[in-house]
């Protein structure tokens, strides 16, 4: 009664509790008076050295608490308390009995963190077994051994009295051969919250439950009008079917009064999974086909159903990592912008694949750490609420009780502190029984130890686990939760409500300074090389735009694969995070070049002016515009292009084709002259490797003018000749007919032939060649 007494606010127990529980106490002092004389005994006769140390020999049985139920009792239930021990020593234990011990009501949070820390037995801490018919016996354990026991108790039974949170222990009594008297062999505790009946003031409650997951898709798509997307593995389906980590959050959430935090990378990549996808091959080499269409598609449609008029934060696309563009980041052009972007896809993403209108201006740092830079990165964005962690923001020694939630930190923005203690129960390893009963049990009692805290004053709390809970620690979380739902001491309330809630005037407002930035978390930070490496993406992203026909083929998928370089889920995993950025990189480089020139050889110029074609390659499948060919020569005295230095061309090809463009050159001397071409955009940025060749001016000199005069004029004479012959020819017929008397055309007999003519010579009209020119090549003039 004196720890209940001295408890800040706890309400008074009833008196018949308090009668027989001072009963209680007078009737059993002279039989404890007679236990210490006993125990000291054994401890006389304990003269060996090592004796100090095994007086009680708590560690040798392995005590096991797997199951509690209820995990809140109220009057006229009955205690159930399951689990196994384990002889771990060398000896076998006799006379062997598994008891209940309930130990004093503690006085605060600090005191449940401090038996929780506790480990073996110490007596007069862990208070005195109930005894009687409620224990378990076992003749004897072998060493190694594991035997099972169960022990039901009427909660009457227990003489609870205040409400509070009491210390419950599990423990072994027995004997040994070298230790032959009774002792505690081994000891297990937990915690009993007890509240007889519903609290008068309740702590306002907000969960929130992440619908989280590492990326999985890549920049890649298909080539056909759907645009078939192409992820990393397969790794979501398991996730998303029965029994999985994302199945199991979402199966149990929705039977909680919960708010979802979601990431929208996460529904996009569920509704891509709903039709046609590719995968990855092992070796990266190719694609094979996605098969869990209908996995994807049963649980989002279930999703979809369960978040209608719930209330949804959605994160930034991809949740990025606050703190690591906040350090690491900020002062890299575009990264700041891409947050941006980010923030709205995610706003778009949630609406247009789960129909609700979800909330956005929630920024959740890595483990609700904070300091100055990190609050200006999330507020960058459009957040006005920061959700932070009450061991970042923490309070001061002179409050005693745990403040609201919320509270303002200076240029409209106000901090969520979500409670350090409830916020990490349940991250530790929770596919063992025990530890899922203990951090339920320890979660369960620092809840309330918050109402108790200050009865009269109602409080508004937040808790905000580790963002991708396994399946095992979110099956905890929900135990925990539906042991709140009989709302004896806490009520639930959505995150807006909370953000909303009156800040405590006592309550720290200071944001930490940089240096206070945990060590650990900032190791794990993305560094500033990778967000220049997609600063260099971003920037090439923005050039292969302006040429496209079809743009949002290429910025919606790259623009997501940007902000999926920033995640949150590349902590810890450095090497996964390089190897994404570097091929969502690689990618785009390849769609850039298959927009290029086509190489072209040397070319030779026989005269004073021919035109020269350069080609332009699109292997893309949309047409590509707005673009600029520029043909220039180094030497514009001896060869002009259009009679300048250079000469451009608008520059249109349709998906697949290839189109040549032709410039007119003037040569003023001999020789090799280099010549390059080079695309550009239309803003002047240069687009792709340039083409170089040489053009080989030959001038055509005297003698060879006199060799093709002299041919001339022997062909002009040879004409001549074969005139003058064929009127001869055609004369002597005439005259030869006239003696004879006939009549007839000059020259022919009928059915002859006419002699040929000579013809000119066939035009080459072969189309042109789109391929490289064949070295030595001539151009039409």
């Amino acid at each position: 009664m004196a720890e209940a007494a001295d408890f800040p606010g706890t309400s008074p127990s009833p008196a018949r509790r308090w009668l027989r529980r001072t009963a209680a106490l007078l009737a059993v002092a002279p039989l404890l008076a007679g236990m210490v004389q006993l125990s000291a005994e054994p401890a006389a006769h304990a003269t060996t050295p090592s004796a100090p140390a095994d007086a009680t020999g708590s560690n040798t049985v392995d005590v096991s608490l797997d199951k509690l139920t209820p995990t809140a009792p109220s009057d006229g239930d009955t205690l159930t308390v399951s689990g196994t021990v384990t002889n771990e020593g060398k000896q076998p234990v006799t006379g062997a009995q598994v008891g209940l011990r309930l130990g004093p009501v503690l006085n605060g949070r600090s005191q449940i963190d401090s038996a929780a820390k506790r480990t073996g037995y110490r007596p007069g801490a862990d208070g005195t077994e109930v005894g009687g018919k409620y224990v378990k016996k076992f003749s004897k354990l072998a060493p190694g051994i594991r035997q099972d026991f169960s022990i039901s108790v009427p909660v009457k039974a227990l003489d609870l009295g205040a409400d509070g949170v009491y210390q419950l222990g599990v423990s072994l009594t027995g004997r040994t051969t070298a230790q032959p008297w009774t002792q505690v062999l081994g000891f297990e505790r937990t915690f009993l919250p007890w509240q007889a009946d519903a609290a008068d003031t309740k702590t306002k409650t907000t969960y929130l439950w992440p619908l989280i997951s590492t990326s999985h898709l890549t920049a890649e798509t298909g080539s056909d009008e759907q645009q078939t997307p192409v992820f990393t593995d397969d790794d979501l389906a398991k996730e998303l079917a029965p029994g999985g980590r994302l199945e199991q959050m979402l199966s149990l959430g929705r039977q909680l009064d919960v708010t979802w935090v979601v990431d929208p990378d996460l529904l996009a990549s569920v509704d891509h999974m709903t039709r046609n996808y590719r995968v990855q091959t092992a070796d990266g080499k190719g694609t094979t086909a996605g098969r869990n269409q209908a996995v994807a598609k049963e649980w989002l449609n279930k999703l979809e159903q369960t978040v209608q008029d719930e209330k949804v934060v959605a994160l930034p696309f991809a949740d990025p990592d606050l703190a690591s563009l906040a350090h690491n980041g900020r002062a890299v052009t575009g990264s700041l912008g891409q947050l941006k972007d980010a923030t709205d896809a995610g706003v778009m993403a949630v609406d247009s694949i789960l129909h609700v209108k979800p909330q956005s201006d929630f920024a959740w740092p890595v483990e609700g750490a904070l300091d100055p830079s990190i609050v200006d990165v999330s507020t960058s964005a459009g957040a006005h609420s920061v959700i932070v962690r009450s061991d970042s923001l923490r309070e001061g020694d002179a409050l005693p009780y745990t403040p609201n939630a919320a509270r303002p930190i200076g240029g409209g923005t106000t901090a969520i502190v979500a409670d350090a203690r409830l916020s990490t129960a349940f991250q530790g390893d929770m596919t063992g029984a025990e530890n899922s009963t203990l951090a339920v049990q320890q979660f369960l009692a620092q809840s309330l130890m918050v109402t108790l805290q200050d009865p009269d004053r109602q409080r508004s709390i937040v808790v905000a686990p580790q963002r991708m809970p396994s399946a095992s620690q979110a099956q905890t979380m929900a135990k925990a939760l539906t042991a709140l739902s009989d709302e004896r001491w806490t009520e639930p309330q959505d995150l807006s409500a909370a953000a909303k809630a009156k800040p405590d005037p006592a309550a720290t407002t200071q944001v930490p300074s940089a240096k206070a930035y945990p060590a650990s978390l900032r190791k794990q930070e993305l560094p500033k090389s990778a967000f220049l490496s997609i600063q260099g993406t971003q920037n090439k992203l923005k050039r292969f735009q302006t040429i496209l026909s079809e743009p949002d083929r290429v910025i919606t998928p790259f623009g997501r694969a940007i902000d999926r370089e920033m995640s949150t889920s590349w902590r810890g995993r450095a090497a996964e995070a390089a190897t994404f950025r570097q091929g969502v990189g690689r990618y785009l480089t390849t769609l850039v070049e298959q927009v290029a020139l086509i190489d072209k050889s040397d070319a030779k110029l026989s005269g004073r002016s021919a035109t020269i074609p350069v080609t332009v390659q699109n292997n893309l499948v949309q047409g590509v515009d707005h673009m600029v060919l520029r043909l220039t020569s180094e030497n514009p005295t001896r060869l002009k292009i259009d009679g300048e230095a250079y000469s451009e061309r608008p520059v249109k090809v349709s998906g697949g084709h290839a189109q040549s463009v032709k410039f007119t050159t003037t040569a003023n001397a001999n020789g090799p002259v280099p010549v390059y071409a080079q695309l550009y955009t239309e803003d002047g940025q240069p687009y792709g490797d340039r083409v170089q060749f040489d053009v080989n001016v030959t001038e055509i000199t005297l003698t060879v003018m006199l060799v093709i005069a002299g041919g001339v004029l022997l062909l002009v004479l040879a004409g001549f000749r074969m005139y003058t012959q064929r009127k001869r020819a055609a004369r002597k017929p005439v005259e030869e007919g006239s003696e004879d008397g006939h009549d007839g055309e000059p020259g022919a007999e009928p059915g002859q032939d006419d002699p040929e003519q000579p013809s000119d010579p066939t035009p080459d009209t072969a189309p042109e060649s789109t391929g490289p020119s064949d070295t030595g090549e001539r151009v039409d003039r």
